[in-house]
């Protein structure tokens, strides 16, 4: 039979704590502010390549994800916001957040340009022009992006039974939350400004479970039912009417080459009207999905199929047993 574990006290006198009246009695430590900063600062000159010291400024995280949220709200109005807007206070509404999006926007990707050190030197005057005219160029595509964003909702809706409306598919699922901020961020990434794309998408992946990177190319009507642990790589393309399911991976192949790949096509192409069931994973560049195939769930695939093909794993079998049948020495669930 299994010992009982040992009670906290037990435990905590183990790991050289003792107890008085009831609570922890912590061993003296004899450290000083000073001596602790002093630890620390020593860490810093030994372990020097994940520090950001005198460098350029880094585009902020928090400040991103408080633009994305407000980019959201733009996108679908009355979705993302605390209260209901009145559809007579709607422009004034917008315009308001509009403006606020633009300069701090524009601030993020003028510190963007100037890490990213351009062929050509800018001045702060320069990068801070440049990216204001970026980001009002990457604002001018939330009407297209818009448009996009109501074909995924629609292909949600009408891929899920469990569906009840179209609202809840917006205020609910997280794929339309994942998706709109990979529409969003890759606009950015076809401007070629760093960082700030990729901080977009990963904000959305801690929030959704689905990774879906800036680079990849994805078309209409596109819906991941479920969605949690689906990842797409940067390289992907995505035709129109594509469906994922939970877990589904569209990944490279053996990354070995690290960053001699940069710049190559490393991830699949899926065609038109395919259809991936769950866990499953879809491996390399050259891997091409043809139109209209279904890939079975947990198949592992690195080589091409023609259209129309099913992919499925044979010979896995099932067995079922009655548990009184089973051997008293089994394991217990």
């Amino acid at each position: 039979m299994k010992a009982p574990p040992d009670p906290p006290r037990a435990t905590a006198a183990r790991d050289g704590l003792r107890f008085g009246r009831g609570c922890p009695i912590l061993p003296k430590v004899n450290l000083s502010v000073t001596e602790l900063t002093d630890q620390l600062m020593a860490s810093y000159a030994r372990v020097g390549g994940i520090n950001h010291l005198d460098g350029k400024n880094l585009p902020s995280k928090t400040a991103i994800a408080s633009i994305t949220r407000d980019l959201l709200r733009l996108l679908f109005p009355g979705y993302f916001d605390e209260k209901s807007i009145h559809s007579s206070r709607l422009k004034v509404e917008i315009a308001a957040l509009m403006d606020a999006v633009l300069g701090r926007l524009s601030d993020e990707v003028c510190k963007s340009l100037e890490y990213a050190a351009p062929e050509k030197k800018m001045d702060a005057r320069d990068s801070s022009r440049a990216a204001h005219a970026l980001t009002l160029d990457f604002l001018s595509n939330l009407p297209r992006i818009r448009d996009l964003l109501q074909t995924d909702t629609e292909a949600a809706y009408q891929g899920d039974p469990a569906a009840l409306s179209k609202e809840e598919v917006i205020v609910a699922y997280p794929f339309v939350e994942a998706i709109a901020v990979q529409r969003l961020a890759h606009e950015l990434y076809l401007q070629n400004i760093p960082l700030i794309p990729r901080i977009m998408t990963e904000w959305a992946h801690s929030r959704t479970g689905i990774d879906l990177h800036p680079g990849a190319e994805i078309g209409s009507h596109f819906f991941i039912d479920h969605g949690t642990g689906t990842v797409i790589g940067e390289t992907a393309k995505i035709g129109r009417h594509v469906k994922l399911y939970q877990g589904v991976g569209l990944v490279a192949r053996s990354l070995s080459g690290g960053q001699s790949l940069k710049g190559q096509k490393r991830h699949p192409t899926l065609e038109d009207h395919v259809t991936i069931y769950a866990n499953a994973t879809v491996v390399g560049g050259e891997t091409v999905v043809g139109a209209g195939s279904t890939i079975g769930a947990s198949v592992f695939l690195t080589q091409s199929v023609p259209p129309h093909s099913l992919v499925t794993y044979e010979k896995i079998d099932i067995k079922v047993t009655r548990k009184q049948d089973r051997d008293k020495t089994d394991f217990q669930i």
